[in-house]
């Protein structure tokens, strides 16, 4: 197929032009902060994820009515063919998991367990005390394994609508609670302790999902939110992590690997990766772009800082320091989140509760690990 025509196919999939990412100097190692040891925050979890759901509904139909329209502006359309491409072969091969389809999602692999295990052998994972790792169904094993390895667990809070992070530890989870109960959005909003800007802690790892990723640079596409740069930006401005050093790995399937990202197209805020990890091989990239470094608020559009509260809070923080206004970005359409089958997620709700048990290698009645160094602090 042309590059013409999978443009073409593509147009129905893309955004315009996405968010501004923040990243700065990086400060002297820090403890994270302290919180209570069994904190658990009441919510209702069918309103929970029926505002979630509805969200995410609102912003597939504006994304649809606007797309073909806003495709001539883009900067990066080869990012939406190589998506749709990946998202289609993955529903074809059938080598997709649940939640299906993938299609604007991180997409859910089969041996997403097996990633998860082999990225728990890199000395990188071994020696970190605090790991960062989207909140993807994906890397769920991977935030497993860093509970059940006595690290803190620090994930961001969903689309960063209602803040910044969580953080949890298996010191900060009551007992009776199983790890694998703490894996997923519901169960890091009820177990998780929120944090949000200028708290003192260091992430010494980075963990993202991908839609596909190059082995040759790095260069990761996403599924076009831009919130892994964010994330990165904001905790590299704040001195959480070190731009320059801190490492960046990925768990993706075997055919999420792809050689045919052009480097030189590349947007000054795309976060490479150091390490990609598959169901059957480990690949360091020994030829990485560039990470990211600066404040790129020229990329920022209205729209996405009126989505993200810390955004407009950091924003607000910086110009009433500085005693200026920073610039802003153009307007944008923001992408479609995914589309749920409904018929497979009442499959799922019936009989996956095994699965879910097998994805982390039932382990969820070992004993709980003992918390390692640097991981936050009871209170008295």
């Amino acid at each position: 197929m042309s590059t013409i025509r999978l443009l073409v196919t593509a147009v129905a999939l893309l955004p315009s032009p996405l968010t501004a990412f923040l990243v700065a100097p990086h400060h002297p190692s820090r403890s994270l902060p302290t919180i209570a040891m069994s904190a658990v925050n009441p919510i209702n979890e069918e309103a929970y994820e029926a505002d979630r759901l509805a969200r995410d509904a609102e912003a597939m139909n504006t994304m649809k009515e606007k797309a073909a329209a806003e495709f001539a502006s883009l900067r990066t359309p080869w990012k939406w063919v190589i998506r749709k491409r990946i998202w289609d072969l993955m529903e074809e091969k059938d080598i997709a998991r649940q939640p299906r389809p993938v299609h604007h999602r991180i997409p859910n692999f089969e041996g997403a367990a097996e990633a998860a295990d082999r990225l728990a052998t890199l000395p990188e994972f071994q020696t970190a005390k605090c790991v960062k790792v989207n909140p993807d169904t994906p890397q769920r094993p991977v935030r497993h394994l860093v509970l059940s390895t006595g690290k803190t667990l620090l994930t961001p809070q969903p689309r960063l609508r209602t803040g910044f992070f969580s953080i949890l530890s298996t010191d900060t989870v009551p007992a009776d609670v199983p790890i694998q109960a703490c894996t997923n959005s519901k169960g890091v909003a009820k177990y998780g302790t929120p944090i949000g800007l200028n708290e003192e802690y260091t992430v010494d790892l980075v963990v993202v999902g991908s839609t596909a990723v190059c082995p040759k640079t790095g260069a990761r596409v996403g599924k076009g939110e831009g919130f892994a740069e964010l994330e990165w930006g904001i905790l590299s401005l704040q001195g959480n992590l070190d731009a320059s050093k801190t490492i960046v790995a990925t768990t993706v399937h075997d055919e999420q690997v792809v050689d045919d990202m052009p480097p030189g197209q590349l947007t000054k805020h795309d976060v490479p990766v150091d390490v990609i990890v598959t169901p059957t091989r480990i690949i360091r990239v020994s030829d990485r772009v560039p990470k990211p470094s600066g404040v790129f608020w020229d990329l920022l559009s209205p729209q996405k800082l009126a989505q993200i509260r810390v955004l407009r809070q950091l924003k607000s923080e910086i110009e009433e320091r500085d005693g200026k206004d920073l610039p802003s970005g153009p307007d944008e359409v923001l992408p479609p989140t995914a589309k749920r089958n409904n018929n497979r997620n009442k499959q799922r709700r019936k009989g996956n509760n095994n699965n879910a048990n097998n994805n982390n290698n039932n382990s969820n009645n070992k004993p709980r690990p003992k918390r390692q160094g640097g991981g936050p602090q009871k209170t008295p």
